[in-house]
């Protein structure tokens, strides 16, 4: 029990690191947004009205949707837009029409998560730098250069894993959640009226009366929610009820402390506290350290969306809509620790893009709000397949349960839309390119397998045709991997050609990513004999499994075939595609997936194979 206790413990003390770092220096910047847009005239009767807005936006979007209903849309204890799809794919697999609009919209969504990926760590440690200013005009030159200079180093760090680091997380989002809560309430004893705009008739009587305000200043107040989808996608590392409490007994009321004593402030101060209200809180003494531990709560909650970036790669990578990357896994024990350089490095220039483009966290945030409320509106299309079609439960109520949060995040996409001339079109432009990208990798690979098949000779037919007159079979063990069941590889052929010779053992391999999680080691291999100590072998991996051949084979010991590691050679074909006129897809199109297929990473290391058992055979194909 006590140990119970304690894991518990430890768990809610990392989810408030990991899932909460984002949405915990919103402080930062939301408040500064709305009222320093010009939007808002600064009177007492909007600063009530601008404050309850925050307060149930922050209710209905964070506890209500993803809290309550969505953390309970686990993909056997997984959660992530990829889990989410995967079980809103499975739930309409009678419907394939529609199955198909729901994988393109999940996987635009996931491109869309790296366009937040670049615009969230850009303007939560430049709003913490921008504090700094607060203590002397005279650092703003300074800002931009320590900035840039704090993403270097945290970018820098990544391949060394967070293992080291990672157990400081907790404590420092920890620390800086009681700080912003001690801020706001040194300001809210001043003004405990202030507290009235806890009640939604400010937020109605503010929407009533200023409706073209309310519309436009959406697209500010939805920084509050900065990081929400982490939620979900951090299910996996912590479960539902470290995340729920670590939300209702820390966060929430951090942030409502917080947002409340920016609002005292506003009432105290005037308009002129508008410009950085966070900051203006503290004491002139306290402004330096204040700084540096925004700063720090800032890096840890970059440091979870590179992490959850990695993720969410490694996992398209399984599904089949990125080129194999090379994953470097930073941790001995926790196999989840992965370490991406293409991707942490594409990340920090579009980062470094942003910052320099944009220069302020109040610009950043014209930028900030169209993905992720896209991302908002796509997770509750989602939610609502899954509930209606996964759990079964009435039509009436999937309609009720999920229809009002689509109207929520609806409205506020389409006030987020207004900023798309200012800023919002960045991070739709990375999405863009990453959906592009996965749309022809996915549909490349689908028309190079229709090749390979029509050239395909079936593999049952060859062996009994190559069995009449043997070649000469030497001691060991073959493993040829092919994409296709059945199918006889080109390295097989390409062998028999070139060396004249069979092994004395077979395998013929084919390696299957599917829509789930994880497969257990119990459902991993499937073997089927073929004869002439010959096998076809198919091995089952969930897109957050790591595919290791080797392991796997281990497995068929006993039945018929013992692999000795020292006599065991894998064969791999080296295809080189070669684009043509003619075919499925648009000729830049088809030169763009030649590319990403020569340049991706070893399908060996991906695999796990054995550096000094690997033989590779190049043959070319046109598509």
């Amino acid at each position: 029990m006590q140990n119970s206790k304690s894991s518990l413990a430890a768990l809610t003390l990392g989810a408030i690191g990991v899932v909460y770092g984002d949405i915990g220096t919103s402080v930062l910047y939301a408040v500064k947004s709305v009222f320093g847009t010009g939007h808002v005239p600064f009177t007492i009767p909007n600063v009530y009205g601008v404050l309850s807005i925050f307060f149930w936006t922050l209710t209905v979007i964070v506890s209500i949707k993803y809290v309550v209903l969505v953390l309970r849309a686990d993909n056997n204890g997984e959660g992530g837009l990829i889990a989410m799809l995967a079980l809103a794919s499975q739930a309409v697999k009678d419907k394939p029409e529609l199955r198909k609009w729901l994988l393109g919209i999940g996987i635009f969504g996931t491109s869309l998560f790296y366009g937040d990926g670049v615009i969230t760590p850009a303007i939560s440690v430049l709003s913490a730098v921008e504090g700094l200013e607060v203590i002397s005009p005279h650092f703003k030159e300074a800002v931009i250069p320590l900035t840039l200079g704090v993403l270097f180093l945290l970018f820098a760090f990544q391949k060394h894993g967070t293992a080291g680091i990672g157990r400081f997380f907790g404590p420092v989002t920890l620390v800086w959640f009681f700080v912003i809560a001690a801020l706001g309430i040194s300001h809210i004893v001043h003004h405990p009226q202030i507290l009235g705009a806890l009640s939604p008739h400010h937020a109605l009587l503010f929407m009533f009366h200023n409706p073209g305000t309310t519309f436009v200043i959406l697209g500010a107040v939805i920084l509050c929610v900065t990081g929400a989808e982490a939620l979900y996608a951090d299910l996996g590392h912590f479960g539902k009820r470290p995340i729920r409490i670590a939300w209702f007994s820390v966060v929430m009321p951090a942030l409502t402390l917080n947002y409340f004593g920016q609002g005292a402030l506003l009432l105290q101060r005037g308009a002129e506290a508008a410009k950085n209200p966070f900051y203006l809180m503290a004491p002139e003494w306290a402004l330096l350290p204040l700084v540096v531990l925004a700063t720090a709560a800032t890096v840890v909650a970059s440091q979870a969306l590179i992490t959850g970036a990695f993720s969410v790669t490694k996992q398209v990578i399984q599904l089949g809509y990125l080129p194999r990357l090379n994953v470097q896994h930073t941790s001995v024990r926790d196999t989840g620790q992965i370490y991406i350089a293409f991707v942490n490095w594409g990340l920090f220039v579009a980062i470094v893009l942003a910052v320099v483009l944009f220069r302020s966290s109040e610009a950043l945030g014209a930028a900030y709000g169209i993905a992720v409320t896209m991302d908002m509106l796509i997770t509750t299309t989602l939610t609502f397949f899954v509930i209606r079609y996964g759990w079964k439960y009435p039509l009436a109520l999937c309609i009720a349960a999920t229809g009002w949060f689509f109207i929520v995040d609806f409205t506020f996409f389409a006030s987020n839309l207004l900023k798309l001339a200012e800023g919002g079109w960045f991070p739709l432009a990375i999405g863009g390119c990453i959906f592009m990208l996965m749309m022809t990798w996915k549909r490349g690979r689908n028309i190079l397998n229709e090749k390979l098949k029509s050239d395909a000779i079936p593999l049952k037919d060859f062996l009994e045709a190559v069995f009449v007159s043997p070649p000469l079979r030497v001691e060991g063990t073959a493993v040829f991997l092919t994409a296709e069941p059945g199918t006889v590889p080109n390295a097989m052929l390409h062998n028999l050609k070139h060396n004249k010779v069979l092994h004395e053992n077979n395998l013929f391999v084919t390696v299957r990513s599917h829509e789930v999680p994880w497969i257990g080691i119990n459902k991993r291999v499937e073997v089927e004999p073929l004869g002439h100590s010959c096998w076809q072998v198919i091995l089952h991996y969930g897109f957050k499994n790591d595919p290791d051949v080797p392991r796997a084979l281990e497995q068929i010991r006993g039945q018929g075939c013992d692999l000795d590691r020292m006599k065991t050679s894998y064969f791999l074909s080296r295809d080189t595609v070669i684009p043509t006129i003619g075919s499925g897809m648009a000729p830049w199109r088809e030169k763009l997936f030649a590319q990403m297929h020569h340049n991706a990473s070893n399908a060996a290391d991906f695999l796990h194979l054995p550096n000094n058992s690997v033989v590779e055979l190049g043959s070319k194909i046109e598509i």
